[in-house]
């Protein structure tokens, strides 16, 4: 592999939350990014600072054309408006595998703890049990499996599961932009779903591409199949995090109960709803992945201290006033508008 190849990363899902701050962090350690979109010249807009080329990631023929000359694939794509995961999901996932193969690329893939059944709680560790409850679990154990058989006939991959994502750049779906706040709208009730004295983990989005760019960097002392979990933001009794966008946006806001009442009489309805009633177990159950082979590979996990990490996440969602949001911006590097 030339040097040109393994500093080239093909990134799907560029326009979205992780993917885009993976790519961002690759990007700022001097490696070419490839983009694919179905709007490349809408997305070249937000990003001029990445290849793009016009494509689908459901396309296999696109994905191998966009992955020729990389030396790694950043999978991070999810179906538009996240409809019909049971459908587009492994298929995408067998695309991003095949393009691999035929290139010589290793694989990335940001996880979380859907995995996990309630029989792997509070701490699962990386070679927990994986039996999950909900269908978007089962599907994830099976990407995994995928990756797994992928590594063993000679395409690396690295996994990094972590809490729920909150940041610049998270979309609707996350429990931070769609649960905690209200987007645009200045922090006047923020809806906790957690319960009183029953730990949630949470990840910032900077905090993970920063872990996953670092274990990129030393791929080559890495197993193939390479799974690591991030500790994130450890709330330990479940107000912390309220706590801290209470802070933040001023200390005036009130804490308030997520209504979750209204979830099983939106579901049949609206998809959003469906996804929460199907994760309510993991905030009724404490479910803490440790860092311990994470650390003991980088020495130290990236942490971000929350207030900054809250500050950014409000600012870029238009939760705070205009001096907070333009700080924010200059600082991330690219506009806080809402990504798919």
């Amino acid at each position: 592999m030339n040097s040109e190849m393994q500093m080239t990363a093909l990134v799907l899902g560029a326009t979205g939350g992780i993917g885009g701050a993976v790519a961002r962090k690759l990007l700022g350690r001097g490696w070419r990014i490839r983009a694919l979109n179905r709007d490349a010249a809408k997305a070249s807009r937000r990003e001029p600072a990445f290849e793009w080329l016009q494509g689908d990631a459901m396309n296999a023929g696109d994905v191998l054309r966009a992955a020729e000359g990389v030396g790694l694939i950043v999978h991070a794509v999810n179906p538009p408006g996240y409809r019909d995961w049971e459908k587009l999901v492994l298929p995408m996932l067998d695309n991003t595998i095949a393009a691999a193969r035929a290139v010589g690329a290793r694989i990335v893939l940001p996880g979380n703890v859907y995995n996990f059944g309630p029989d792997a709680l509070p701490a699962p560790t990386e070679e927990s049990p994986q039996h999950p409850v909900t269908k978007k679990g089962a599907i994830r154990v099976d990407m995994e499996k995928r990756l797994k058989a992928a590594s063993q006939s000679g395409a690396g991959v690295i996994i990094v599961r972590a809490g729920d994502f909150f940041g610049p750049g998270t979309t609707g779906n996350s429990w931070f932009s769609s649960g905690l706040v209200t987007p645009g709208k200045p922090v006047g009730t923020i809806r906790n779903p957690a319960r009183r004295g029953i730990g949630h983990q949470w990840a910032y989005l900077p905090d993970m591409a920063e872990t996953i760019a670092q274990l990129v960097e030393r791929a080559d002392r890495l197993p193939p199949f390479a799974v690591y979990h991030m500790e994130g933001f450890w709330d330990a009794d479940g107000m912390q995090m309220a706590e801290a966008i209470k802070r933040v946006a001023g200390g005036k806001a009130k804490i308030a109960g997520f209504p979750w009442w209204i979830v099983p009489l939106a579901a049949p309805f609206v998809p959003v709803m469906r996804e929460i009633k199907e994760m309510r177990y993991l905030w009724k159950v404490p479910a803490r992945m440790r860092n311990t082979r994470l650390t003991a590979e980088l020495g130290r996990e990236p942490q971000t201290p929350i207030d900054e990490a809250v500050r950014a996440s409000l600012a870029a969602l238009g939760c705070l006033p205009e001096p907070h949001r333009d700080m924010t911006t200059a600082f991330i590097g690219h506009s806080p508008e809402k990504m798919r």
